[in-house]
């Protein structure tokens, strides 16, 4: 375990120190020991657990008091200088075995100045959801924060959205960075350019090792616009939809994070939503990569009082063509073949793509059916016609195939009728067998698949979760 306090050094204009919510009950209901592992609190006992990830009692050598952190954001295109941290804070932080820095970051931890009158707690059922996102997420290789803890606390909750009194918990994030595009817009509104060059150093020389630490704005604005364009293409890739792409929920180190009202596509639907509030559509699955090259030129705007303008907007320019290839790449390798880097990786990108759109067959069915074809097409036969099967398999032997081993069992899907059991089954009988059944689904999935993110990963924008064990 070697601590951090990083963040801190940045000065008191980017946070504001708290006091934790104090919880009648802990019950611990979720211990992600793989991730634990990565900053060395997998030898911890559950009390000790308890006492940090739920009373946040601090950890020796980092942070000794949570910092709320301030940022502003657009949500849903409208800008509100009123957001931060409004039920979390920044806990801790810790170096892990490539020396680079995770934070624990927090959901449901009590009231900070930014709450706007919210109460500053997480149901049960959010903190479930967030589990489970990043788990099938990390398993398809989305670089993504880790659920590190969930405590559930003893609180009953008022909510419009689900039924109420709901279950209480506190959920403990593990993520390279919770500095957002949000956090440099609320230092451009209020005009804080020594702070803004502050923050553009301290992110490229902590968060961004790729890059010239002397590059500036353009540098920074660059790698984040590679960083983010690998991570939409991995939620495309994926089937996911994140639901509420703000500019606030968009860090630099292009990691998915704080996980809401996300769904995967069952079938191939350019316009699913996952927010029953986005009725216009902004965030559709097929609108991503849109939302993020919008947040990124928001960025560049705010950069532009640190940076020349010529060199900012020629990063910005390279967001589209890294999206392009790192989503050909990925989607090759998803349907288990190693891309041949010419015209014809197109070709074969965009005759699945057709495929899925015309047949709507079930989306992930599809993949795993497809690198398995030869073994026949155990889910989707009934589903595939004939001659999209047979185009396929003329078009994918003329590449190298990525190997993997028959999987000894299916892997369970995260659609909405795979979830709702679940939930289902904690609310009524306080049962977690499913969740955990279903949380090992997806780490037997990861293993699984692993080869192919070995070769998705070659080419592709640094993805900092692959430090993790």
């Amino acid at each position: 375990m070697k601590p951090s306090v990083h963040h801190q050094t940045l000065g008191t204009l980017f946070f504001d120190e708290v006091q934790a919510a104090s919880f009648a009950e802990h019950t611990l209901r979720f211990r992600n020991q793989h991730a634990a592992t990565s900053v060395g609190l997998d030898t911890l006992s559950d009390d000790r657990w308890i006492e940090h990830m739920g009373r946040f009692e601090p950890f020796e050598g980092s942070l000794q008091k949570p910092l709320a952190l301030r940022y502003h954001g657009h949500q849903f295109g409208h800008y509100n200088p009123a957001i931060g941290d409004g039920r979390g804070f920044l806990f801790a932080q810790f170096y892990d075995h490539k020396d680079r820095i995770l934070d624990l970051g927090t959901k449901g931890s009590g009231v900070t100045p930014w709450s706007r009158g919210g109460d500053g707690r997480l149901t049960l059922q959010g903190a479930v959801r967030e589990v489970l996102a990043a788990e099938r997420l990390e398993a398809l290789g989305v670089p993504t924060s880790r659920a590190l803890s969930v405590i559930e606390t003893g609180e009953a909750l008022m909510r419009g959205d689900e039924p109420s009194p709901a279950r209480s918990a506190v959920l403990v994030r593990l993520s390279h960075s919770h500095i957002r595009i949000g956090t440099f817009q609320r230092l451009a509104f209020f005009r804080e350019k020594q702070a803004m060059e502050r923050l553009v150093e301290h992110c490229l020389t902590h968060y961004l090792p790729e890059t010239n630490a002397q590059g500036g704005a353009p540098a920074l604005l660059q790698a984040c616009a590679a960083r983010l364009a690998e991570l939409t293409a991995a939620w495309m890739v994926a089937g996911f939809v994140h639901g509420v792409l703000n500019t606030d929920n968009l860090n630099i180190t292009g990691e998915s994070f704080d996980y809401g009202p996300w769904r995967f596509v069952p079938t191939l639907d350019p316009a699913l939503v996952a927010a029953y509030f986005d009725h216009g559509g902004r965030y559709a699955f097929a609108r991503q990569a849109d939302a993020v090259f919008w947040a990124l030129q928001h960025l560049a705007g705010c950069l532009l009082q640190v940076g020349p303008e010529p060199e900012l907007r020629q990063a910005l320019l390279t967001f589209s063509p890294a999206y392009e290839s790192a989503f050909r790449r990925r989607m090759l390798v998803r349907m288990g073949i190693i891309p041949r880097g010419d015209e014809f990786d197109d070709l074969v990108v965009e005759l699945a793509l057709s495929i899925l759109q015309r047949e709507q067959v079930d989306y992930d069915a599809f993949f795993s059916d497809l690198r398995a074809r030869d073994r026949g097409w155990a889910h989707c036969e009934s589903e595939l016609s004939a001659e999209a099967r047979q185009e396929l398999d003329k078009q994918c032997k003329k590449y190298d195939r990525v190997e993997l081993q028959a999987p000894q069992r299916p892997f369970q899907d995260l659609h909405d009728h795979h979830y709702r059991p679940i939930w289902t089954a904690i609310a009524d009988d306080d049962d977690w067998g499913p969740f955990e059944q279903c949380v090992a689904s997806q780490r037997a999935l990861g293993q699984h698949v692993a080869p192919l993110h070995r070769v998705a990963a070659q080419g592709a924008a640094p993805n900092l979760t692959e430090s993790l064990p």
